[in-house]
């Protein structure tokens, strides 16, 4: 059993139609829960993902990706441990704050692995995070 982070883009592939990528992120899923995984993403990512449903009004929408995430995955707060894990990540000024952020709670909560499309992350060397991986190339 793995400790797999998924940033808010894997999130939004599998809730909404980008094609390819919406089949990568729900093959991925059904893999680890075939393996027993462990899905884990942050209180960031739910912030992130209710935006557009708020822009659009579609509170009904909202409530759905609250339960949809609550319920499948383990949501890391970023809390005074993720916080200082964040100060050291944001030495690297070429990370932005949001992506220090995911980071620093999948390190605190030592991630196997960490799922992104974000090129900027990608190949990143950060403590408490063993593998840094696009989504097509999710070694499971």
């Amino acid at each position: 059993m793995s400790r797999i982070f998924w940033d808010t883009n894997i999130f939004i592939y599998l809730f909404e139609d980008f094609g390819e990528l919406s089949k990568a992120a729900a093959s991925l899923r059904t893999r680890m829960l075939a393996r027993g995984d462990r899905l884990l993403t942050s209180t960031l990512t739910l912030g992130e993902i209710l935006v557009k449903p708020l822009e659009a009004g579609d509170l009904e929408l909202c409530t759905k990706y609250e339960e949809a995430i609550a319920s499948s995955s383990l949501v890391i707060p970023f809390d005074q441990n993720a916080a200082k894990i964040y100060a050291s990540i944001r030495r690297d000024r070429a990370l932005r704050g949001p992506d220090a952020i995911q980071l620093s709670c999948a390190a605190a909560a030592r991630t196997d692995l960490f799922v992104t499309n974000d090129a900027r992350l990608q190949g990143k060397q950060v403590a408490g995070i063993h593998f840094i991986v696009p989504l097509e190339q999710a070694p499971l």
